[in-house]
């Protein structure tokens, strides 16, 4: 059974930063494309980024340059270090993965099949 977990959320003040942790299991997840999204009270899941198993990086329009995503395939890991925090970065960020390797339009949130809980950040201003 795929479980997915993320760590690393919590209160910062803008202009901050975080580092969300995600850690898979129950299969093994170095062919996959890992995935953030996240979403605000009253709105869509939105896509955030997504790493290919190769490491190469895939940014939404609304985190280009201030986000980064990286994963470890040795530890079924994926990251995001979230730099120049908003307030409306605030949200409930979540890891999602597709089995690979084929490809697939990786910003529509239907194409995942294995969700995270979620981990709520927020921004202060």
């Amino acid at each position: 059974q795929v479980h997915l977990v993320e760590s690393g959320g919590g209160l910062v003040q803008a202009g901050g930063s975080l580092r969300l942790s995600c850690t898979a299991s129950g299969r093994t997840f170095s062919n996959d494309i890992m995935a953030w999204f996240r979403q605000a009270p009253g709105k869509e899941r939105e896509f955030v980024a997504a790493v290919y198993w190769n490491g190469n990086p895939y940014y939404g329009s609304s985190v280009k340059g201030q986000f980064t995503i990286s994963r470890d395939n040795a530890k079924n890991a994926v990251y995001l270090q979230m730099d120049s925090l908003e307030p409306e970065d605030s949200a409930v960020y979540y890891c999602a993965t597709r089995p690979g390797p084929e490809m697939f339009p990786l910003e529509d949130k239907g194409y995942y099949p294995y969700w995270g809980p979620g981990t709520q950040v927020t921004v202060s201003s």
